[in-house]
C-alpha cells in the first residue's frame, strides 16, 4: 500500500509540471506577441467627447473653447496658465484686463467698447462670462499676445501656439506609401492605437522620448509615433511682438542712478539752501500721496524746484506714497477705475512739473492687496513708458512682517518696473527692543541678494538704499531690567555730539561701521555710526554686486562729504 501511494504521487506530481509547462509556454509566447509585435487594438481619446478642446504643446487643457473662427473665444484660465499669468479678470468691475510691457487694454463682459491706453476703443466681439469664467475673443489676444491658433473644424480641437515658441513640422512617413503609421496612446509597441496616419499627415512635433516622438496631427489628436516613421521638416518660429525700449533702456543703461530723496513734509525746501550735490543724477522730492479710497492724488510739488534740478542736470522722479494707510490703500487699489484715476493724475502732475520719472512708495499694506499692488504697478508702467517717464518702486529687505513685507511681491514687481529700491535700513528701528545698527553691512547685502536670488530681480534693476541718518541708542537699568530707546539724527548732528562728547568711534567688524559707546549720567549710550568709513563700504558694495545704483535716504541728513563718496558709484 506505501509503494501504491508513492506511485500515485509521483504520477501526480508529473502531471503537474507538465500543466506548469504549458502554461509557462502560454506565457512565453504571450510575451513574445505583446512584446514583439505591435498592438492592433484602438483606443479613443477622451477629449472626444469635448466640443472645442484645447491643447497647448500637445497637452490638453481641463476648459473647452467657445465658438469658432473670428468668434472663438478662449477660457481666462488657460490664458493665464499658458500665455500671461497676469491677465486678470476683476469681478467688481466685471472686466478682463490686459497689461503689457505695451498697454493697457480693458474689456467689459458682454460689450464691444473696451479701453485701450486710456482711449475708447472697439472690439469686434464681446468677452463673456460663462459658468463663473471669463471667456476672452480671439482677436485681443492675437494682438496683445501674438498668440496663433489651430482650429480643426471636424474634431473642433484647438491648438494654441505662443508668440516666441519654436515649433518642429513633421509628416508621417511609413516605409511603404500605402501604409499608415500608427499613433500610439504611449511611447511603446504594445500601446493602442489612437490614430492610423496616412502618409503626409501634417504633424508638429511637442517632444522626443527613446526613440518615439510626441506629436499632434492637425485634427488634434496626438501621440507617440516611432522617429523613424516621421520626416522632419522646417522649424517654424513664432514672432514675438515688437517691444519699444523704454528710456531707462535707452539712457540710464550705461550709468549708475545716484538718486537723493527729498523729504517734504509741510513745506518744500528752500534750493538756495541746498548748495551742491556733486554726483547726485537724481532726487525724489515727496510730494505725491493718495488721500481716500477714491484714489485721490494729492500734491506738494513746485515748479521752481525742479527747474533747480534741471539746471544742474539732475532728473526729478516724483515720490507718491499712500499716506501708510492700510484700509485706505485697500480701497484704492480695488477697482481699476480707481487704480486708472490715481495713475491719470500722476500722469497729468508729471505733465504740469515736467518729472522725469515716478518713485512708488507704498509702506504698512495689507497682504490680501499683494495682487493690487503688482496690477496697479502693471497698469501705471506703459502709461508712464509712453510718456518718457521711468518707474521705481521702494521695496523693503524680505521679513516675515505681514504690514511691511509680505505684501510686496518683488518677483512680479521686478519684472515690471525699471528700478527697484531695496531699502536697506531699519535694520534695528525706532522701537527695536535691542540695540543695533540701523544698518550693518552684512545685513544690508544680504538684504539685496536675497532678492536677486530668491526673485530673480537683475542686479542692474536694483539700486541699493543708502541711510544717512543713525540712532543713539540710550539704555537704563530699572529694576534689573535693561530699557532701551532710541533717536534718530543726521550725520552733523552726529559729528556735533562726537565732539561734544570727545569720543571717536572705532571699527567694528561685525557690521563693518564706526562704533561708539559713552555714559551719560546712569545712561549708556551706543552709537554705530553712519560716516564715509560706511557710506564708501555700500558704495563697493554696489559696485561688487553690479547695481543699478544707489538711494540715499534723506537728502537733508547729509553733511558735504556725503555727496563726495557717494560720487564714486560713478567711478
Amino acid at each position: 500500500m506505501a509503494r501504491r501511494r508513492y506511485r500515485g504521487k509521483k504520477r501526480r506530481t508529473r502531471g503537474s509540471s507538465f500543466f506548469l509547462g504549458l502554461l509557462l509556454i502560454a506565457a512565453g509566447v504571450w510575451w513574445v506577441v505583446t512584446t514583439l509585435f505591435p498592438n492592433q487594438t484602438y483606443t479613443v481619446p477622451d477629449w472626444r467627447g469635448m466640443d472645442k478642446p484645447i491643447f497647448v504643446q500637445g497637452e490638453l487643457k481641463e476648459q473647452p473653447a467657445r465658438g469658432s473662427g473670428e468668434e472663438l473665444l478662449l477660457p481666462i484660465t488657460v490664458i493665464q496658465e499658458s500665455v500671461d499669468a497676469n491677465i486678470r479678470y476683476e469681478q467688481k468691475t466685471e472686466s478682463v484686463i490686459v497689461t503689457t510691457s505695451e498697454s493697457v487694454f480693458r474689456m467689459k463682459m458682454d460689450s464691444t467698447k473696451g479701453e485701450l491706453n486710456g482711449k475708447a476703443v472697439s472690439i469686434p466681439y464681446a468677452p463673456k462670462l460663462i459658468d463663473g469664467i471669463a471667456y476672452v475673443p480671439i482677436k485681443p489676444l492675437k494682438q496683445h499676445y501674438g498668440v496663433v491658433v489651430h482650429e480643426d473644424t471636424e474634431t473642433g480641437a484647438i491648438i494654441l501656439m505662443r508668440a516666441g515658441d519654436s515649433i518642429q513640422l513633421a509628416e508621417a512617413a511609413p516605409g511603404n506609401p500605402e501604409d499608415t503609421v500608427a499613433l500610439r496612446e504611449s511611447g511603446e509597441k504594445r500601446s493602442p492605437i489612437v490614430l492610423d496616419m496616412p502618409a503626409g499627415e501634417r504633424l508638429r512635433v511637442w517632444r522626443e522620448e527613446e526613440g518615439w516622438l510626441f506629436v499632434q496631427a492637425d485634427n488634434g489628436y496626438t501621440g507617440y509615433a516611432l522617429k523613424e516613421h516621421i520626416k522632419l521638416g522646417d522649424v517654424k518660429e513664432l514672432p514675438l511682438l515688437a517691444q519699444t525700449p523704454s528710456r531707462a533702456e535707452l539712457e540710464w543703461k550705461d550709468q549708475s542712478v545716484n538718486l537723493a530723496w527729498e523729504a517734504v513734509y509741510t513745506k518744500n525746501p528752500s534750493t538756495d539752501r541746498i548748495g551742491e550735490l556733486p554726483g547726485v543724477n537724481v532726487v525724489s522730492p515727496t510730494w505725491f500721496n493718495i488721500a481716500d479710497g477714491e484714489g485721490t492724488v494729492k500734491s506738494k510739488a513746485v515748479k521752481q524746484y525742479v527747474s533747480w534740478a534741471h539746471n544742474r542736470n539732475m532728473e526729478v522722479w516724483g515720490l507718491m506714497d499712500n499716506s501708510f494707510d492700510p484700509d485706505m490703500t485697500t480701497e484704492a487699489l480695488s477697482t481699476f477705475d480707481r487704480r486708472s484715476h490715481i495713475i491719470k493724475q500722476m500722469l497729468s502732475y508729471a505733465k504740469q512739473y515736467k518729472l522725469d520719472g515716478i518713485n512708488i512708495d507704498f509702506e504698512n499694506v495689507h497682504t490680501k492687496d499683494k495682487d493690487h499692488v503688482v496690477q496697479f504697478v502693471r497698469e501705471m508702467k506703459p502709461l508712464a513708458k509712453a510718456r518718457g517717464l521711468i518707474v521705481s518702486i521702494d521695496v523693503t529687505p524680505k521679513s516675515n512682517s505681514e504690514m511691511w513685507s509680505l505684501f510686496l511681491d518683488r518677483k512680479r514687481l521686478g519684472e515690471t518696473v525699471d528700478y527697484m529700491m531695496v531699502m536697506a535700513y531699519d535694520e534695528h528701528w525706532a522701537a527695536s527692543p535691542k540695540a543695533g545698527s540701523v544698518s550693518s553691512l552684512p545685513w544690508a547685502e544680504q538684504s539685496v541678494r536675497r532678492i536677486m536670488e530668491e526673485d530673480a530681480v537683475p542686479s542692474s534693476k536694483l539700486v541699493l538704499g543708502v541711510p544717512l541718518y543713525t540712532r543713539v541708542w540710550t539704555e537704563t537699568s530699572e529694576a534689573g531690567e535693561t530699557k532701551v530707546s532710541s533717536k534718530a539724527i543726521g550725520m552733523e548732528k552726529l559729528q556735533t555730539l562726537l565732539k561734544e562728547q570727545k569720543v571717536k568711534g572705532t571699527l567694528d567688524a561685525s557690521t563693518g561701521q564706526n562704533y561708539v559707546q559713552f555714559t551719560e549720567g546712569e545712561s549708556i549710550k551706543k552709537i554705530w555710526m553712519e560716516d564715509g568709513t560706511s557710506l564708501q563700504s555700500r558704495v563697493n558694495m554696489a559696485k561688487k554686486l553690479k547695481l543699478g545704483g544707489i538711494a540715499s535716504w534723506n537728502r537733508s541728513f547729509a553733511i558735504p562729504e556725503t555727496w563726495h563718496v557717494l560720487k564714486t558709484i560713478h567711478d
